[in-house]
């Protein structure tokens, strides 16, 4: 089966800054879902931007449904099939209300006004936010917000999901929510969490991020608790 996400060799540095990744090789096949995992500054949300083409990789090849990224545009044309959940809403959220936010991904596909506005409204049935259709998006609670973004990229009806720490900061029901959602769905995801029992409840292996390169580290049925995962691997420890 051909991968979705096909990373060889994929280098990344900030300009006069450290290498963050380092010949890193990595990939996704169609209906997996997998989690990532590692400490902070280990390089996770420049991976998701890399793949996503929001940053350029300064080496190796990254190849996203079978065709290699050269330039931007095959970029965009991949960015079309991929949703990408970022980890601060905020940088989602733009328009003046929820539906409109929601509307923007089908009108750029090509939809008609009417035709996205349905599309929109359908989609936050679906995810029982009905009701903040013509709500004011900065005013949302952060749980709220983190429901609407996620509707913004299901408008679209993506082949994949990429989503970047999709439960932190949120209260113990709307992250119930995100789980069952995730899990209700039949998509291709990529997760990035601190949360282990999240991962190990909505994702099938995991893989640990560190020194700009990942790493295999399981079933994610082992993420059931911490005590015995650690982003580096399998280390000799006590408890």
């Amino acid at each position: 089966m051909q991968p979705i996400i096909e990373l060889k060799n994929v280098c990344f540095a900030y300009p006069g800054g450290r290498k963050v990744l380092e010949n890193l090789n990595f990939e996704i096949t169609s209906g997996k879902k997998v989690g990532l995992i590692g400490s902070n500054g280990s390089g996770k949300t420049t991976l998701l931007h890399v793949i996503m083409g929001l940053l350029p990789a300064t080496g190796g090849q990254v190849r996203l449904f079978g065709e290699e990224m050269l330039k931007e545009k095959d970029f965009a044309r991949a960015r079309r099939r991929i949703g990408f959940v970022f980890q601060n809403a905020d940088d989602q959220l733009f328009s003046p209300t929820v539906i409109e936010d929601v509307a923007f991904g089908p009108l750029n596909l090509g939809k008609t006004k009417e035709q996205a506005r349905e599309i929109a409204r359908n989609t936050l049935e679906s995810l029982g936010l009905a009701a903040l259709e013509n709500r004011v998006a900065y005013r949302l609670s952060g749980g709220e917000k983190r429901m609407v973004a996620l509707a913004t990229v299901l408008a679209m009806d993506p082949d994949m999901l990429i989503l970047d720490e999709p439960t932190t900061g949120l209260d113990e029901v709307t992250g119930h929510r995100i789980t069952h959602l995730i899990n209700s769905i039949d998509k291709t995801c990529l997760i990035v969490s601190h949360e282990y029992e999240f991962l190990s409840q909505t994702t099938e292996v995991f893989y640990g991020m560190e020194g700009g390169l990942l790493k295999y580290l399981g079933d994610s049925q082992a993420l059931h608790t911490h005590t015995h995962i650690h982003t580096a691997g399998a280390m000799p420890h006590k408890h």
